[in-house]
């Protein structure tokens, strides 16, 4: 067995810290969450180990050990430094890079499995301003570009029992509310039209921080999720479901990895 408690620089426990042990080899043995009281316990073979722990604005802790048949080794208080915060972009336009950018969704197919689908086509800018909480974002995403891999199923995601993209050709993602929750955690709100419905939206986002892409230019990435309800924009799965068709479920999950560049 292996035990450590996981603290703040202030002697608080971190709850939710990621810990993993991995072998010699660097395959992962076992892993998990500290708990509320910042405690991490593991049993393994007897061997030779290393536990990393990790947690959101802190520094990732590393420490190797070995265990004999029948040891604990208890690591004590282990301290976890807060870590610098990522370089944020620099005030002026940016743009969504389409080609390192994906949106992507999965739904609950009703009784079954899960769907997992993304929109091939859509546009989108970002204007970072002095202070990034003042920020504005805009995204304009092709209704009929959506992918589950099925055509079948596509062109009836595409039809007026669903997206109806006819009448409703885009979806659309405006926003000028960042709000920094710590660490690289921001959330982003804003008005996300639908189905020709419009509602207030979050993305619960993370920041990346800024990289060079391979011609030297600067972009800056993040990932964000958010869960829509599907009722919220008038597509009424009971009634559907009433009429035999049986797609996807009430609510979807949303996943994006984003990049943006400056604007040219």
């Amino acid at each position: 067995m292996l035990s450590c408690r996981v603290l703040d620089p202030v002697s608080e426990p971190v709850q939710q810290a990621d810990f993993v042990v991995t072998d010699s080899a660097g395959r992962k043995v076992v892993g998990g969450e500290t708990d509320p009281f910042g405690n991490v316990v593991a049993t393994v073979p007897a061997g030779d180990y290393r536990l990393g722990v990790t947690a959101e604005g802190f520094t990732p802790f590393h420490r190797s050990l070995t265990l004999d048949q029948g040891d604990h080794v208890s690591l004590g208080d282990v301290f976890l430094q807060v870590a610098q915060p990522p370089q944020l972009p620099d005030p002026g336009d940016w743009e969504i890079e389409p080609a390192h950018t994906q949106i992507g969704f999965t739904a609950r197919h009703i009784g079954m499995a899960r769907i997992h689908g993304r929109f091939n086509t859509f546009a989108g800018a970002v204007r970072i301003a002095d202070r990034m909480e003042d920020s504005a974002m805009h995204v304009v995403i092709d209704a009929s570009s959506i992918d589950t891999n099925v055509r079948m199923r596509d062109d009836h995601l595409r039809s007026g029992d669903f997206l109806d993209v006819e009448r409703y050709p885009t979806l659309e993602f405006y926003s000028e509310r960042f709000v920094h929750r710590g660490g690289t955690r921001w959330g982003v709100t804003g008005a996300l039209t639908l189905h020709g419905v419009s509602r207030t939206v979050t993305l619960d986002t993370q920041y990346l921080g800024l990289g060079s892409g391979l011609e030297g230019e600067t972009r800056a990435a993040c990932r964000a999720t958010t869960e829509l309800h599907r009722e919220d924009f008038t597509l009424t799965w009971q009634t559907m479901l009433a009429r035999g068709i049986a797609v996807v479920g009430p609510s979807i999950k949303i996943d994006m990895d984003i990049q943006i560049v400056p604007k040219s």
